[in-house]
């Protein structure tokens, strides 16, 4: 069977690491995981070319919106989010879902956040940014239990989609701009979430950002490199709980092997396949549920 990541760039994605740790270590021997190039456009008519040998695809930008085009089926929090990571091959065609959800949800709870049903824990977050992985991110808050999200954005106007996502959760919510953001809005914070690009975030930025956060608040910060990044520098004198992007791809991962094989997936030998790459640290696993 064959498996790829499709994306645009996608020559330094990891998800060959992962995926290939875990076909070996389930003894799926004959399983390939290949990556390739793909944009948005090119994404349809080469999964529409695809032959039964295919169990499954991850899609990385720019091509997530795009493969919920190609989907017979779409899960309903892909259809929230607005955008699928994953691609699974059935009998009735293609079937899409955002793993990228529990790549949140997962790393947050590595961190330290409870785990809580939503409707039980009010908890604040806050969320820098509106691309498709605060997207993704909403998802995974709202699985944590968070109830209120503040959505910082350089312009609340041109975020329509973002906040339309955060209806879809359900969530309490508000936008402000950065120069709005204050001390009061970090102050009760559960999960500080930055998924704005690397070098949004400066020195003293990332300062301003962490002095109000409580004791107990979790960071996640989506970008894993060079590391650590100013927030994660000012979260760790802090001795806050910090996440990276790295965690996000890692349990994100797992639903991907799960959906693809349909056997559980190798935890340990992902983590230890992703760790040997990178000096970026990543968080222990959790015992499974």
């Amino acid at each position: 069977m064959r498996a790829a990541v499709l994306g645009s760039p996608v020559a330094h994605s990891r998800s060959p690491v992962l995926h290939r740790a875990a076909y070996a270590a389930l003894g799926l021997d004959d399983w390939t995981y290949e990556t390739v190039e793909c944009t948005a456009e090119e994404l349809p008519p080469f999964v529409r070319g695809l032959d039964g040998s295919w169990a499954g695809l991850s899609v990385t930008m720019p091509g997530k919106r795009a493969a919920l085009e190609v989907a017979s089926s779409v899960s309903l929090r892909a259809r929230r989010v607005g955008a699928a990571n994953t691609l699974v091959a059935g009998e009735g065609g293609w079937s899409a879902d955002c793993t990228d959800v529990d790549g949140v949800a997962g790393a947050l709870r590595a961190a330290g956040v409870r785990d809580v049903p939503p409707t039980v824990f009010d908890a604040d977050a806050v969320v820098l940014g509106s691309g498709a992985t605060a997207c993704a991110a909403l998802g995974g808050l709202y699985d944590i239990g968070c109830e209120g999200v503040t959505l910082v954005l350089r312009d609340p106007e041109r975020a329509a989609g973002t906040l339309a996502v955060a209806r879809e959760f359900g969530f309490a919510r508000r936008a402000v701009t950065w120069a709005d953001l204050s001390a009061r809005d970090l102050a009760d914070t559960k999960a500080l979430v930055n998924t704005t690009p690397a070098g949004s975030v400066d020195r003293d930025l990332a300062e301003r950002l962490v002095a109000p956060l409580p004791s107990w608040a979790v960071v996640l910060d989506a970008v894993y490199h060079p590391w650590p990044t100013p927030l994660a520098g000012a979260a760790a004198a802090r001795g806050l709980a910090v996440a990276t992007g790295l965690d996000m791809l890692l349990h994100q991962a797992f639903g991907q092997v799960e959906q693809f094989t349909g056997l559980a997936a190798p935890r340990a030998a992902m983590h230890g396949a992703l760790a040997a790459t990178t000096d970026t640290p990543l968080l222990p696993l959790l015992p499974r549920r």
